[in-house]
């Protein structure tokens, strides 16, 4: 009798009973997680013993394939209860979250550095050339050696101990710098009494924080708290100098203020272990030791990438600092333009030359409307087609549900979307695959449940869920990431959709994004969500006019917190490690212009703190370089649609990490990806 058998009335360990493999989220209660992490765990572990204690001779299928097989009911255990712990979590599920960090360390490592599943890995891999292995398979033999090799196998047994004992805390930490930084988010309110202190926002951005208000128990007064969606507006419009200090001020001290909140040291003791663990594979920072498997191989190559960006970036930066400066002084002669004041002067300016109000935008981007058009420029790009199910098990009310098909009709996956931000749910936006696809021994493909989730305006009682053309951006940047999963055709789950290198998994998504400017493309979503009148050509116009308008300031934040990330993790040691100095120094070394404040300060960097892209945010930039290129190619052919480009660039999507990511690329464009693309999108090169 399996393990599951004797679980069977616990909804996390049952197959779901719909017919699209949609986990049971409307049984789970909050005790099924922790008995069903503990059986889940206890399967894999009697699987890999299974591999281990086997008799016969290590084979491909016998020891490779079976470990990529193992785990099943693990991975939609985690499926589940992560993607809801980032989007709808509460403090029980914090809890349960710390005690499950460590199990999970203790399961990965008592597989990783068990030696006799090593050697049988090993006796396959050495056998691998006369194994008669197809490309695929090839690979796997070797990504799954890689994975062993890189995570301790080959260490000597006291060091084994040792890094065991460094993944379990670091696993803690990173739960608790997240659980800091959404505590920090959640606890800063600030409310405003008196309407005239908001002048210049626009009445929308005024009716959400009243709401707010209104919802925390205070009527007749306007609510603003760290969330972007809350702050942004505030930023761009409002002439209170003041408030809009005091708002950027709170999102970008969020952690950083000597309280229970504070990740200062959480950074520190995070920074100490990642260096000794890398320290243990011979490399001397973290930074080499995560890039090895990366495009990119090692830090000197991602250092002179950041330097051959940053340089026109900054120099882009300084003329527009120089604008937005003669703005100010003619509202305020003798001051100094600040941070605060950046995004308020950008906007005048925007206004000023290219008749440019992103108010006068919002009103056409409609989000239903929008992701209408993410879903059309997917049905032309690559046939594919979005139904609407309802009476699907969801997590929240707020989530939405799309069955995705070929056109012939043939099934290819969900689409769940989560799109408004609530006191639970993590700042930002991602894709998460809740079920993997892969294809089983019988040759039946198990098509994957993917999610998008976003931090969007909430509809109000007068308005809709009206999008900025930032939004409007991100939205196509995360369907890229889903289309990824969804479109996968690979055989083995660890290579599946999103499981390729850090610098490559970007492309998709940063090229979903050209689409949602192009004016063919925006003419499918963009409709005035009170007269249905489509986006006015004068409006595409001056969007696309205004496409390189302030793109030193986007680069120079972007690369900043790139460049962050890179010194952090080059640190041959954290001895005497003082986070917010070495921000300074890291941002004086750059010279980074006092104008702009890095995109991530430290202490809210979630990314390199909690999400795994430590030593890896350079990727969007990297990936940005791969995007220009790619949609140059859908371009020199004078149709954004292109039937045999977009069947090339679908191939590239359906293998995942079954191919070297490099290969994939030259095998798509047919060359080099050209830099010069990005530039010139950019406008720091003619």
């Amino acid at each position: 009798m399996t393990l599951l058998a004797c679980n069977q009335t616990n909804p996390l360990l049952t197959e779901p009973k719909n017919a699209y493999g949609i986990p049971a989220f409307d049984k789970v209660e909050m005790e099924d997680y922790l008995p069903a992490f503990e059986t889940a765990i206890a399967e894999q572990k009697a699987e890999i013993e299974s591999i281990v204690e086997n008799e016969a001779e290590p084979t491909f299928e016998n020891t490779i394939v079976a470990l990529d097989r193992a785990g099943m009911t693990l991975e939609r255990v985690s499926g589940v209860f992560f993607n809801v712990l980032e989007a709808d979590g509460n403090d029980e599920m914090n809890d349960i979250a710390e005690k499950v960090s460590p199990m999970l360390s203790e399961l990965n490592d008592g597989i990783i550095l068990n030696d006799k599943l090593f050697q049988r890995v090993k006796f396959v891999y050495d056998q691998r050339d006369q194994l008669g292995l197809n490309q695929e398979q090839m690979r796997l033999v070797t990504e799954t050696y890689k994975s062993f090799a890189d995570n301790g196998a080959n260490l000597p047994d006291d060091k084994k101990e040792r890094l065991k004992a460094i993944n379990q805390e670091l696993g803690l930490l990173s739960l608790q710098f997240s659980n800091n930084v959404v505590a920090e988010t959640n606890a800063y309110q600030y409310f405003v009494k008196d309407e005239a202190e908001l002048k210049g926002l626009p009445e929308s951005a005024k009716a959400a924080a009243a709401e707010e208000a209104e919802a925390a128990g205070h009527p007749g007064e306007w609510l603003f708290t760290p969330k972007r969606t809350s702050f942004t507006p505030v930023l761009q419009y409002c002439e209170n100098r003041e408030l809009r200090k005091e708002l950027l001020m709170a999102y970008t001290t969020r952690g950083n203020h000597d309280n229970d909140n504070d990740n200062k040291k959480v950074i520190i003791r995070e920074m100490e272990l990642r260096i000794e663990k890398a320290q243990l594979f011979g490399y001397q920072n973290a930074a080499d030791y995560i890039l090895s498997d990366c495009m990119a191989k090692n830090h000197q190559t991602v250092d002179a990438f950041l330097t051959s960006v940053w340089t026109p970036s900054l120099e882009a930066a300084k003329r527009e600092a120089s604008a937005l400066q003669e703005l100010l002084s003619q509202d305020m002669p003798g001051e100094k333009l600040q941070p605060w004041d950046w995004w308020y002067y950008a906007e005048k300016l925007r206004k000023a030359q290219y008749a440019l109000d992103e108010e006068e935008l919002k009103p056409y981007f409609e989000l239903n409307n929008v992701r209408k058009g993410a879903f059309g420029v997917a049905e032309k790009l690559y046939g594919i087609k979005f139904e609407k199910l309802e009476s699907v098990p969801v997590y929240n009310p707020e989530v939405e549900v799309f069955k995705v098909t070929e056109a012939d009709g043939t099934y290819v996956g969900v689409l769940m979307t989560d799109y408004f931000p609530r006191a639970g749910k993590r700042p930002g936006a991602w894709m998460n695959n809740i079920v993997p696809q892969y294809i089983d021994a019988d040759g039946v493909d198990h098509r994957p449940v993917i999610i998008n989730v976003g931090n969007f305006n909430k509809p109000t009682a007068g308005n809709p869920s009206l999008l900025s053309m930032d939004d409007v951006e991100t939205l196509f940047h995360e369907f890229g990431h889903a289309l990824h999963g969804l479109l996968s055709k690979a055989h083995y789950k660890s290579l599946s959709g999103t499981n390729t290198p850090r610098d490559f998994v970007e492309l998709p998504s940063q090229f979903m994004e050209n689409y949602c400017y192009e004016p063919e493309v925006m003419k499918t979503y963009a409709f005035h969500y009170q007269t249905g009148e489509v986006i006015p050509d004068s409006l595409i116009a001056k969007i696309n006019a205004a496409g390189k308008f302030n793109q030193g300031f986007v680069t120079t934040e972007l690369l900043s917190a790139s460049i962050l990330d890179m010194d952090f993790h080059e640190l041959t040691t954290a001895e005497g490690l003082d986070v917010n100095a070495f921000e300074k120094q890291s941002l004086d070394k750059m010279g980074m212009i006092p104008q702009i404040i890095v995109r991530y300060r430290p202490t809210f960097y979630n990314h390199i703190f909690t999400t795994g892209y430590e030593a890896g945010y350079y990727s969007y930039t990297w990936a940005a370089v791969l995007d220009a290129d790619a949609f140059a190619a859908f371009k020199e052919t004078g149709d954004l649609f292109e039937a045999e480009t977009a069947k090339r660039f679908r191939h590239l999507l359906e293998q995942g990490g079954t191919r070297d990511a490099h290969d994939l690329y030259l095998e798509f464009r047919g060359k080099e990806a050209n830099p010069e693309y990005l530039l010139r999108r950019k406008g720091f090169i003619e």
